[in-house]
């Protein structure tokens, strides 16, 4: 009896969040597909690249991933730490990007997912395997064990990502105004929608 008083008494809110689920469903199924055509776009970048690029080459596309990862890593953690009381009084004053970090804080959990979850998993995942690459060729040219070179190029990548993101999770803790700002202006270049109510 109990049960059935409370799904009367609340099934106004049970539908409320029941059609936020299914936006939520089809958030999922959205960001599946994006994940999976960014990092086919990666990969086949990746693969039709490092194999014909010398060994200075390859590390320099190892390095770019990494530090793809930590930027975009910082700019999801920036987006859910920003303070909204900030842009919204740039916006009285009609401080142009301050609609669009507005915009962007209301989507913070959508952005941070897309940054640290889609770019920075991918990077983590491509950069990892582009190291396994570079070890093969280093282990073909100054024949070296291949397993050893593998294994110290894969945990320095390792470390180099985690050092990377845990400066950079600092850095957007801090300066998380700041860097959401300058990721909304670079977003505005291409969709200027973004700054509008």
């Amino acid at each position: 009896m109990k049960i059935k008083k409370y799904k009367e008494k609340y099934s106004d809110k049970v539908n409320k969040n029941t059609s936020r689920k299914k936006k939520d469903y089809s958030w999922i199924i959205r960001i599946t597909i994006a994940a999976f055509f960014i990092s086919l776009a990666f990969s086949f970048i990746t693969e039709n690249t490092l194999p014909y690029s010398n060994t200075f080459i390859s590390i320099l596309i190892i390095i770019i991933f990494i530090i793809l990862g930590v930027i975009f890593d910082m700019i999801g953690i920036a987006v859910t730490v920003a303070e909204p009381k900030t842009f919204n009084s740039m916006a009285t004053k009609n401080v142009k990007g301050s609609r669009a970090c507005i915009n962007l804080i209301k989507k913070a959990s959508k952005v941070s997912s897309f940054c640290n979850d889609v770019i920075g998993d991918i990077c983590g995942i491509l950069s990892g395997s582009a190291g396994v690459t570079v070890a093969l060729t280093i282990s073909k040219q100054y024949n070296i064990n291949l397993l050893m070179v593998t294994i110290v190029i894969t945990s320095l990548i390792g470390a180099l990502t985690i050092g990377g993101k845990a400066m950079g999770k600092n850095v957007a803790i801090n300066k998380a105004n700041e860097i959401l700002y300058k990721f909304a202006e670079i977003l505005m270049i291409f969709n200027k929608k973004l700054d509008s109510k």
